[in-house]
């Protein structure tokens, strides 16, 4: 017997409507390999390669842009052995992405304070996006180093420097501006935001951005989160009243 998936019998009887922009905190990959009798390590690669899985997923649904919060600036503070193995797992996900960043015509960048990062791992950063920067397909943003209260610092820190050489004045200070100094100047705003694994905080990703976003929080963990639950994310948005609120009264 063949299941139809969730969005096609929705669309029998309503035209879906497709977030533009989708966000996901990827979470609990540790608790999944924990469940499989296995090192928390291997919770985050198998993690790691369900990135692509999704991307195509939201790629072929219609997605123009995703953004994944890969590792926070709170992310430091756990074991060393743990950081230094997701670090590495970071990088070399990175190298191999430019090849499938060519063959997806995916376009990727990188949000965060980078300068914590290695050496080597910036430059990396550097070629994936000078490589992917002309790519026309799905807008792949990952972050990594990243927290939203440091993010807003930084844009703080680099429009003061702007105010005080005269290239802007406090007339000019608005959202429009202040957006413009954050790493996502050059993204639109999560329109659906996603966290796996049962919580249900936002551990200060995207606070600005999010402002008006959807939010949907799932018990499937990260390494489980294929293109089955993306629709079911999506089937519950479009349940959502964006000009109020709240959910849609039934007709």
């Amino acid at each position: 017997m063949t299941l139809a998936c969730p969005l096609c019998c929705m669309e029998s009887e309503i035209k879906m409507k497709i977030p533009q922009h989708v966000a996901i905190i990827l979470d609990g990959n540790g608790r999944w390999a924990k469940s499989k009798g296995m090192p928390r390590n291997y919770g985050h690669t198998v993690g790691a390669k369900n990135v692509e899985t999704v991307c195509q997923a939201a790629d072929e649904l219609g997605i123009k842009y995703l953004t994944l919060y890969a590792f926070s600036t709170e992310n430091w503070n756990r074991p060393k052995s743990e950081v230094d193995a997701l670090m590495k797992l970071l990088e070399s996900y990175l190298k191999n992405c430019i090849k499938t960043a060519e063959k997806n015509h995916m376009r990727v960048r990188v949000i965060g304070d980078t300068t914590r990062l290695g050496e080597a791992f910036q430059k990396r950063i550097a070629e994936l996006e000078t490589a992917s920067a002309s790519n026309t397909g799905l807008n792949l943003t990952i972050a990594i180093n990243y927290g939203s209260r440091d993010e807003m610092m930084r844009a703080m820190r680099r429009m003061m420097e702007d105010y005080k050489a005269g290239n802007i004045s406090m007339d000019m200070v608005d959202e429009k501006l202040f957006s413009g100094y954050l790493d996502t100047k050059d993204i639109p705003d999560p329109d659906l935001l996603i966290r796996t694994s049962g919580e249900q905080r936002l551990s200060n990703y995207l606070l600005w951005q999010l402002a008006y976003s959807e939010f949907y929080f799932t018990d499937v963990p990260w390494p489980d989160f294929h293109k089955k639950e993306l629709e079911l994310a999506i089937g519950a948005y479009n349940k959502r009243d964006r000009r109020y609120g709240g959910i849609k009264e039934e007709e």
